[in-house]
């Protein structure tokens, strides 16, 4: 018997309660092929009585067409329904859909085979809700599993089939699952608009490709012809240095030939080499031969200059000292440059017994020279022990006492006795100021 169209009459299509247009036997028949069933069971059960969970065919039949629309895919019921009927492979999935839903209100071995897949793929979620006892339990865990979108089939199979579930609870979960049905549909229609938008853009990236598939193929051109060109020019630069590499090789053969002409040419080179080196060593020498002349020189005057110093400070305390009153110094500033470290403090005395003030730099040996010119700007008059200081510190002394124009005394020998005197003589000039 051929398969009737949808619109035709007599077309059976199972809803809530039986099936319009003929009767289920009528309906399979029709399909091409025998259903074998179990003995029927007795009419389905509102609630399994005491603990047990209801089997498939006992919940009520409306819930049917919401657990094979959620728990199965098409694809899988054709394949569970092949293994129990035979159906045209043109047979649609809504005839599929309202047949296993027909099924199901009886025990038949289509609902058998669908309860054992369901029972085998939830067990891990039926061991969970065997713990829960009371409705607001099972209640709790649906409302949680609808806000997570997680595990709704699952959790749907295991709580209408749970003894615990009360009718108000099976039709509220029946309202959520009609509602979630909408909200996909809705959903699917948003996707398929979406997806219309996607091919659209689908298209205009597919033109934009071509283009620039057509822009690559033009740019693919241009560098094969650029590197073209930059072969050609290769082979040109390869060429010229060929040239060059004949070239240099009879430049080296040419010198080959020189340096078997001229065999002591190396020699010459390095004796030249040589030549320049001994000129500058020799200028080297020179000038510094011109320096230590120029040193020697500086040294002889100092020599010169220090034996009259010293010449005149012999004659000077050579000659007789006579008796007189010790002199004054009225308060000027002595500046003692060099002398004995240890009689520094006798100097002092000396000055300030005299009515002076005393001041003292040890001549370089531990001061700094640049001290000299502070001190010596503040000092009235200034005495130079010669035999006791550096000669920088001499020199230096002696010329900053040449342009201020303040005396300046040498002291050959750092005794005490010494100083004194020329403190005095000192002093006994500036009274006869």
């Amino acid at each position: 018997m051929p398969l009737s169209k949808k619109n035709e009459p007599g077309f059976p299509f199972h809803v809530a309660g039986g099936i319009l247009g003929g009767s289920r036997k009528t309906f399979v028949a029709g399909l091409g092929a025998e259903m074998d069933e179990a003995p029927l069971a007795p009419p389905p059960l509102l609630r399994a009585s005491g603990s047990r969970r209801r089997k498939l065919w006992e919940i009520p039949h409306k819930f049917h067409c919401p657990v094979i629309g959620v728990c199965f895919g098409c694809d899988e019921l054709r394949s569970l329904m092949a293994k129990v009927m035979h159906f045209p492979r043109d047979t649609s999935d809504f005839t599929l859909h309202t047949t296993a839903v027909g099924a199901c209100e009886e025990r038949t071995r289509l609902a058998e085979l669908l309860h054992k897949t369901l029972e085998k793929r939830y067990q891990l979620t039926l061991k969970q809700f065997a713990a829960l006892k009371t409705n607001h339990e099972l209640q709790t865990a649906w409302q949680r599993s609808l806000s997570d979108g997680s595990q709704v089939p699952a959790v749907l199979w295991a709580l209408w089939t749970h003894p615990a579930c009360d009718a108000r609870l099976e039709q509220e979960v029946y309202g959520d699952i009609h509602m979630l049905q909408h909200q996909l549909g809705s959903g699917t229609r948003a996707d398929l608009r979406a997806m219309q938008a996607l091919q659209g853009e689908h298209a205009e990236l597919r033109r934009q490709l071509q283009q620039l598939q057509v822009a690559a193929e033009q740019l693919r051109q241009e560098q094969a012809m650029q590197q073209q060109g930059l072969r050609q020019q290769l082979g040109e630069v390869q060429a010229e240095a060929a040239a060059r590499e004949s070239w240099g090789l009879g430049l080296q053969r040419e010198l080959a030939a020189l340096h078997a002409e001229l065999p002591d040419l190396k020699e010459r080179r390095e004796l030249a080499q040589q030549l320049d080196f001994a000129r500058e060593q020799l200028a080297q020498l020179r000038a510094r031969n011109d320096e230590q002349a120029a040193e020697l020189a500086r040294l002889r005057d100092y020599a010169s200059f220090a034996e009259e110093s010293l010449a005149a400070l012999s004659r000077h305390e050579e000659m007789p000292v006579p008796a007189l009153p010790p002199a004054d110094l009225g308060g000027k500033c002595v500046l003692c440059v060099g002398g004995r470290s240890g009689a520094v403090h006798s100097y002092r005395e000396v000055v300030e017994q005299s009515g002076g003030r005393f001041m003292h730099h040890d001549g370089g040996l531990e001061e700094s020279l640049h001290r000299i010119d502070s001190a010596l700007a503040a000092a009235d008059i200034v005495i130079c022990q010669a035999g006791c200081i550096s000669h920088n510190a001499y020199w230096r002394v002696k010329d900053l006492c040449k342009r201020s124009g303040k005396p300046c005394m040498f002291v050959k020998s750092g005794g005490v006795s010494s100083f004194g005197k020329v403190v005095d003589a000192a002093g006994r000039v500036g009274q006869e100021a």
